[in-house]
């Protein structure tokens, strides 16, 4: 099974010339990937103000991560800083951009619109980001009769079907844990070539597929052992 998480272990991959002969690139690791749409959110503030200069160490100031991460973050996006000014933040911006395939609006359906569906369908910042949810699709009629923030939905048994008229790559996944195979069996079937899995299943796919999953529990899991650490050491 492939995973997004896999493509961004930095591990070396290799690809392919015209002529088949074969030449290795690196591909960062997943750490930065998730860094840099911090760093983005937090240009784009600094623009907004006026600002045309930043150095690596006021970004990691800001950020509350050590510099040379900053740095190495930064590098993975092909962009030099000058000595002594830092990044031109225009230039930064758009590198990271560039890098994150964000450049473009990326199209995208959502299965399973529940409340958490419905957050993801006016999450400005994704939109912001170049996220565009164009159909959404779910079980229950009443939602199907619907749209929100201007998103028509469709019952689910209408997946194959629609998803010839979209040119969607991308699906995000936010049904039951139970209907989530079923569901990805059909996205995969329909060409969708991404998943963004909302679920708690470990969705079977295809090598030719990528998929991330989005774990809420971890993350639960990760605050909470940190509290009770500060909670312990109190006493």
């Amino acid at each position: 099974m492939a995973s997004l998480g896999s493509f961004f272990s930095g591990i070396e991959a290799i690809h392919y010339d015209e002529d088949m002969n074969p030449h290795i690139s690196k591909i960062p690791k997943q750490p930065t990937v998730r860094r840099l749409p911090s760093y983005l959110y937090f240009l784009r503030e600094l623009s907004e103000k006026g600002e045309q200069f930043v150095s690596s160490s006021y970004i990691a100031n800001k950020m509350q991560i050590e510099p040379i991460l900053v740095r190495k973050d930064l590098e993975s996006t092909l962009i030099t800083g000058t000595p002594g000014v830092g990044y031109h933040i225009s230039d930064l911006i758009k590198c990271i951009e560039d890098f994150l395939g964000w450049g473009k609006a990326l199209n995208a359906v959502l299965v399973g619109v529940d409340h958490f569906g419905i957050s993801l369908l006016g999450h400005r910042e994704l939109i912001n980001f170049g996220l565009r949810i164009v159909a959404a699709f779910d079980n229950q009629p009443p939602k199907c009769r619907a749209s929100f923030f201007g998103v028509p939905i469709y019952p689910t048994a209408f997946i194959a079907e629609l998803l010839r008229t979209f040119s969607v790559d991308l699906a995000i996944l936010c049904v039951p844990a139970k209907e989530a195979q079923a569901v990805t069996d059909i996205l995969v079937a329909s060409g969708i070539k991404a998943i963004w899995n909302f679920t708690s299943e470990n969705l079977a796919i295809p090598d030719t597929v990528i998929t991330q999953k989005e774990d809420l529990a971890s993350g639960l899991a990760m605050l909470s052992v940190k509290l009770t650490h500060i909670e312990s050491s109190r006493y």
